[in-house]
């Protein structure tokens, strides 16, 4: 976010950061561990992260939504950094579309996780020699691996450990410039409520994740939610004389019930229909326990007449990255097929080393099972 420039439209959460021009600033001092060192956290994180990252530690649920569009280049620099002056930091803000009182929110909601480290920050943090903080870690309060309003709390109350505050070099305390400079006023608001704390770091950090350059359109219908039914992990193989659909269903936030029993209907592409009963496998929770999801097994033996089998190649990414789909089509049979046999061998000739997913077309639909196949673990064919 901190490379954006609403006055031209340019840079953003936009996946730049990748870029080994970027990361070698001196303004982007990251260290990937359990702890981000960075002076401001959430700049430098991707967005499906930050939601992961934020809602499993106790944060509020934050709106999501798609349509981000990976960067091509590095941006221009503009990441704010710990020794400049309040003036310095409030127009870096405004540069990105945020007004003054929205930085202290922002720096806040940001601080409630983490701290500063050592290594890349030795003029703010001493070497600390604990056998329990082998990073030399100074926090930015006392729940730093949990969100709540304890950044703001013990900030008002005077026993904030945070080292840009309360660190022995002025120059970097940063957030006590920052925080005061409206008179504490957001920062004592924040200590006297958990709730306005959260429900504004969940506005603010939606706002944060949709800083995005001119021209990417997010998905404006509704945020991105859990589908409340959902198939998960399909897998087509091949049983004897039959192919075997397997897979499991997740029902988001349900819980256990012995005495649940879940059908599912089932529409042959060539006619017929049947059902099953599924099987329980488990249940599992999500959002640090907020949610539960109640997953039950399917595995549906069903013939296929597919119009089209195909490989697609694993791992396949461009410069920067981003993944590519490069589907090769598997001949159809030479020889005609006969009507009561029970399968047809489609086959290719693999000359690399590549690992594959099979995929198939049925009636205009393409899937893919996501077991991947190299040539070296594949017998050879025999007549």
């Amino acid at each position: 976010m901190a490379t954006h420039n609403v006055a031209d439209g340019t840079g953003g959460l936009d996946a730049s950061i990748c870029f080994l021009e970027e990361t070698s600033r001196p303004e982007v001092r990251v260290v990937t561990d359990r702890y981000v060192s960075s002076m401001f956290i959430p700049y430098t994180s991707c967005s499906g992260n930050d939601n992961l990252v934020i809602e499993n530690c106790g944060g509020p649920e934050i709106a999501f939504r798609g349509g981000r569009i990976d960067a091509g280049e590095p941006n221009t620099p503009g990441v704010p950094e710990p020794q400049q002056d309040l003036d310095s930091h409030v127009a870096a803000f405004t540069r990105q579309g945020f007004t003054q009182t929205e930085m202290i929110k922002l720096i806040a909601c940001g601080h409630s996780f983490g701290g500063v480290e050592h290594a890349p920050f030795p003029d703010i943090v001493p070497e600390m020699n604990d056998a329990n903080n082998t990073l030399s870690v100074a926090h930015f309060d006392s729940t730093f691996v949990h969100f709540d309003n304890n950044v703001a709390t013990e900030y008002i109350s005077g026993t904030t450990p945070n080292p840009l505050v309360v660190g022995l070099n002025d120059t970097t305390n940063s957030d006590k410039r920052i925080f005061s400079s409206d008179g504490n006023v957001t920062m004592k608001s924040f200590a006297d409520s958990p709730e306005l704390f959260a429900s504004t770091c969940a506005d603010m950090f939606a706002r944060m994740l949709d800083t995005v350059p001119c021209g990417v359109e997010l998905t404006e219908v509704q945020v991105i939610t859990p589908l409340p039914v959902k198939p998960h992990n399909l897998i087509l193989r091949l049983a004897g004389d039959t192919l075997k659909l397997a897979g499991e269903i997740r029902f988001w936030n349900m819980t256990a019930g012995a005495q649940r029993t879940v059908f599912m209907l089932l529409d042959g592409h060539a006619g017929g229909t049947g059902n099953a009963t599924l099987t329980s496998s488990g249940v599992s929770t999500a959002v640090s326990g907020r949610y539960g999801a109640a997953w039950k097994r399917e595995q549906i033996r069903n013939g296929l007449n597919p119009s089209r089998v195909f490989l697609v190649q694993v791992g396949t990414v461009d410069r920067i990255d981003r993944q590519i789909v490069v589907e090769t089509d598997i001949p159809r049979p030479m020889q005609p097929v006969s009507a009561i046999a029970n399968y047809s061998i489609w086959s290719i000739e693999l000359t690399n080393e590549n690992s594959y997913f099979i995929g198939a077309e049925v009636d205009g639909v393409k899937f893919s099972g996501n077991d991947d196949h190299g040539a070296a673990a594949l017998g050879p064919c025999t007549a």
